[in-house]
């Protein structure tokens, strides 16, 4: 994986605050909506109609192969979006959104918003920077598979969830604790093996358990970092 600065890897944040701010201007086909946790959003197979952006809460994006195999495509937090294949002419979803949490989203008609993209210059162009950010983390999750071996995938993957409740990560982030099936998912390998880095990164002094899962961020973006 091409080598990236500490700083990037620890203060990228997602979707731009603001973005909410444009989207209060969007009066017909918007409505706010409240989900509980575990709750399904939407799933596989359903009809694609519109687009969501998180207000608070964390989201999972999951999809399962035609065989019956699930993977986790993404962890969502606050001013993310998700559903976007709605505006591109997708007539059915292609993935499972679930709340990990209790969460609250936008909801968008997929016309209102490409009505919205139309006619407000600002929120399209903010639109267009979060696309692109959004193709940029694919492309290192991809990079990741192909060229770094499991330990640093898990490393890449815990950082990218203690982004999701702060866009400004501090020296230590509390996210809650996944199981390891589902982490397994998310960096494409064991349990097994999770739990043998897990506990390698406990006793290292990078990660720590109280209730939530505890990420010194600092000391593992060195990890990711290190040759």
């Amino acid at each position: 994986m091409a080598k990236a600065s500490k700083a990037a890897i620890v203060k990228r944040a997602g979707v731009d605050p603001y973005v909410a701010t444009l989207l209060e201007k969007i009066t017909l086909g918007k409505q706010k909506v409240s989900f509980v946790k575990g709750e399904k959003i939407f799933s596989q197979g359903d009809r694609s109609d519109s687009i969501y952006f998180i207000q608070t809460g964390r989201i999972e994006i999951t999809v399962v192969s035609a065989a019956g195999k699930e993977a986790v495509l993404a962890m969502l937090g606050p001013h993310d979006f998700f559903g976007e294949g709605s505006l591109v002419g997708h007539s059915l979803r292609m993935s499972t959104a679930k709340t990990l949490e209790p969460s609250t989203v936008f909801r968008v008609a997929s016309r209102s918003m490409v009505q919205a993209l139309h006619e407000q210059s600002e929120l399209s162009e903010k639109f267009m920077a979060l696309l692109l950010a959004r193709n940029i983390d694919l492309e290192e999750d991809l990079c990741d598979q192909l060229f770094n071996h499991s330990e640093k995938r898990l490393a890449r993957v815990l950082l990218k969830l203690a982004r999701l409740r702060e866009h400004s990560v501090m020296t230590d982030a509390s996210i809650p604790v996944l199981s390891h099936e589902t982490l397994a998912e998310m960096v494409g390998t064991t349990r097994s093996r999770i739990t043998h880095f897990m506990n390698k990164f406990r006793a290292m002094g990078l990660i720590d358990y109280n209730g939530e899962l505890t990420v010194k961020t600092e000391l593992l973006t060195d990890l990711v970092l290190h040759d």
